[in-house]
């Protein structure tokens, strides 16, 4: 297989997997608190990357397990919670469309931190995309008048963490191995997970006697397994192979899988929302299209 190929079979692979996680986060909340899901999902993944490539640690410079332990804060630890955190207030398609704005932030901050160029198109894609957000965020504050839109913020948060997650993988981990750095992202943060865990009455008898905690339990397992620690490595190799922009362009087709898990669901998805997530991802499709004749910004 070509390495073209190769990029474009992990990008459906990734947009079938985190485009799923959205309603495995919400029917985990049924019997857990944003903090308990967050560290869960943490601690599970952890145990299970740490059990397949702990032996891959012992490769990574002390400049690589730096950076590799950073990459595990601002594109695992926080983020986990985030969208917890929101998806108590918002619903989980509205959260996947919102987190298409990870390969515009990535453009930003490629540009802001990492001195990365950017074609006069992609910068008109940033502005389209983001009027859209802006669009999807006041509509969607009309159509469910009963969730707090302001909790959109914490997706918008996450997925400026997960661009500037892009952009350090392929500025200082480009030559390593995606397991050592899924792996090592979990050494720095395994522990803080567990104290949030304790601190979040999750042993307490209200929480292990709840009714609906065992599913619970089994949904954040199935998104720990699949959605987190199998999407890590996968993604890292993308980001490797191809491009941070690329990479994060997995959230042009997330939202279409979020948002059929959604509506199945019975979340309430009105037309103007359909309009504002279709300027979203044109938006995106705009600052991630190739355009070799435009200047330099």
């Amino acid at each position: 297989m070509t390495e073209t190929k190769r990029k474009w079979l992990y990008l459906v692979i990734l947009s079938i997997i985190w485009g799923s996680s959205f309603i495995l986060i919400k029917k985990g909340l049924i019997g857990l608190s944003p903090y308990q899901l967050g560290a869960v999902r943490t601690l599970i993944t952890g145990i299970i990357l740490l059990i397949f490539g702990y032996k891959k640690l012992k490769n990574l410079t002390k400049q690589e397990f730096k950076w590799v332990v950073i990459s595990g804060f601002i594109g695992s630890f926080f983020p986990a919670f985030l969208f917890a955190i929101a998806q108590t207030e918002i619903d989980s398609a509205i959260t996947s469309v919102l987190n298409s704005l990870v390969p515009l932030n990535a453009i930003l901050l490629g540009f802001a931190i990492f001195g990365i160029g950017f074609t006069k198109r992609q910068f008109i894609g940033v502005i389209i995309g983001f009027t859209g957000t802006s669009i999807l965020v006041l509509r969607g504050a009309d159509v469910n008048p009963d969730q707090n839109y302001l909790y959109a913020g914490f997706v918008i948060v996450a997925s400026i963490m997960y661009a500037l997650n892009a952009n350090i993988i392929k500025r200082f981990l480009q030559d390593t191995e995606p397991l050592a750095i899924a792996a090592g992202n979990y050494v720095g943060i395994i522990i803080p997970s567990f104290i949030v865990l304790l601190v979040s009455d999750f042993f307490s008898a209200k929480t292990l006697n709840h009714p609906d905690l065992l599913m619970s339990l089994v949904f954040i397992a199935i998104l720990s397994i699949f959605g987190t620690a199998l999407a890590k490595i996968v993604f890292f190799r993308l980001v490797q192979i191809s491009t941070p922009v690329f990479a994060s362009s997995v959230t042009y087709l997330m939202p279409v899988v979020a948002l059929i898990w959604g509506l199945v669901d019975g979340e309430e998805f009105g037309l103007l929302q359909l309009g504002a997530t279709i300027i979203i991802l044109f938006g995106v499709y705009l600052a991630n299209s190739e355009n070799k004749g435009a200047s330099k910004s």
